[in-house]
């Protein structure tokens, strides 16, 4: 991998990561459809932890006082009602689904799930589970409400990212959507529970920069990229959700994985 296939797939990680469109699938598609070499799964979990430092960076007011709280309350009782010391557990005990099913399947995410017929009906197939979580939502509930019920029930669907072409945020916020949250109380949320999940999967393939089957000045060239692009559209989703559906990503997640599927179809291009 070069310089420039580095920078291009760290745009691709900041711009895609927290839309709801799949940043694990973009970066199996972009350099399939440009006849580049798959960066793999493990230069995909690393350089999540740039985008991941972004959320850190961003929301590190949030962190600090939930952090604080939650650790303050494991011996103080009078905490435990807080919303920063619940937040703590539901964040701590959401992670847990993804977290046990990614070892679990670890072969499987690293080796057949890297395929663009399952990429691409993940991108469809999700999408208009997400359209149904916009359309039968409530729309009311905020951050605040939140009970360890619903924390596990996002955390569950925080799992579905392991599908590449699923998407993290798109998962998490189709959850929370179906609970009823508002979107920006969903996209919030979803940031904050993909911290614990993004830190560890990309620390655990870390380890591969030491072995040498992971190149080490491309994936920090991304990695720094993906954090700068990553920022920016943070600040821009949370703004573009109070105003928008997300259908618009519903649309696009639609019409890429039905080209994806056509272009499979006639030959184009390879699965794997």
């Amino acid at each position: 991998m070069n310089v420039v296939e580095a920078t291009v797939l760290g745009i691709v990680q900041g711009l895609t990561e927290f839309l709801p469109i799949s940043s694990s699938g973009h970066l199996l598609i972009v350099p399939k459809l440009l006849g580049w070499k798959d960066p793999g799964a493990a230069f995909t979990a690393v350089i999540q932890l740039g985008t991941m430092a972004a959320v850190v960076i961003y929301f590190w007011r949030d962190l600090v006082r939930i952090l604080t709280t939650w650790t303050k309350s494991l011996w103080t009782p009078e905490l435990r009602p807080q919303q920063d010391a619940r937040l703590g557990w539901y964040i701590g005990l959401g992670t847990v689904p993804v977290a046990v099913i990614g070892l679990a399947l670890n072969g499987f995410i690293e080796g057949g799930a890297r395929n663009l017929w399952l990429n691409a009906s993940s991108l469809i197939v999700l999408g208009l589970l997400l359209m149904v979580a916009e359309w039968a939502g409530i729309g009311k509930r905020e951050v605040a409400d939140l009970n360890m019920r619903d924390g596990l029930i996002i955390g569950g669907f925080q799992a579905l990212a392991l599908i590449p072409g699923s998407s993290r945020s798109g998962s998490t916020m189709t959850g929370a959507l179906f609970l009823g949250y508002t979107r920006e109380a969903a996209a919030r949320y979803s940031f904050l529970l993909s911290i614990p999940a993004v830190v560890l999967s990309g620390l655990f393939e870390l380890r591969k920069a030491f072995d040498g089957s992971l190149q080490v000045v491309p994936t920090a060239i991304a990695t720094a990229v993906s954090f700068v692009v990553g920022y920016a559209c943070i600040a821009w989703l949370l703004k573009f959700l109070t105003r928008h559906s997300t259908n618009v990503f519903v649309f696009y997640r639609v019409a890429l994985g039905g080209v994806l599927l056509g272009l499979l179809a006639a030959g184009a291009i390879s699965a794997t």
